[in-house]
């Protein structure tokens, strides 16, 4: 599992550099300055959460059961909460009215939550050693 979650993280972080140099160069002259604030937004998280896969897949810290789930939340979480931004973001240039379907922006921002909720449970676990 540890490779799996290293190998997404390496993945989702090299596509947040390829979607940030598109929105920043290529959509500059299609959407509006907000919109692409929005979308700089959706970048913005889905790295956060590359570099956390990249900390949960190299620790010892967490258990496998737990890693695993915080995998699958923070998967959830990039699809619904940075997908759904961008979307948005570039709505006015698609046939698809993303606006319909915003209301997962909040359910993949719970679920970014709940991978990091995990996380710090696992974490308050850690019994500690003697001056620690």
């Amino acid at each position: 599992m540890n490779k799996t979650i290293l190998i997404t993280a390496s993945l989702l972080g090299m596509l947040s550099i390829i979607l940030g140099a598109f929105g920043a160069h290529a959509l500059k002259e299609l959407i509006p300055f907000e919109s692409q604030q929005t979308f700089e937004t959706g970048v913005r998280y889905q790295m956060y959460h590359a570099i956390l896969l990249l900390f949960v897949g190299s620790t010892s810290l967490i258990r496998q059961k737990t890693k695993k789930i915080i995998y699958y939340l923070v998967l959830v979480g990039i699809l619904f909460f940075s997908g759904s931004i961008y979307g948005l973001a570039t709505n006015d240039l698609t046939t698809f009215n993303f606006k319909s379907i915003g209301f997962i922006t909040p359910v993949g921002g719970l679920s970014l939550i709940l991978a990091w909720s995990f996380m710090f449970i696992s974490f308050l676990k850690i019994s500690s050693k003697k001056g620690d």
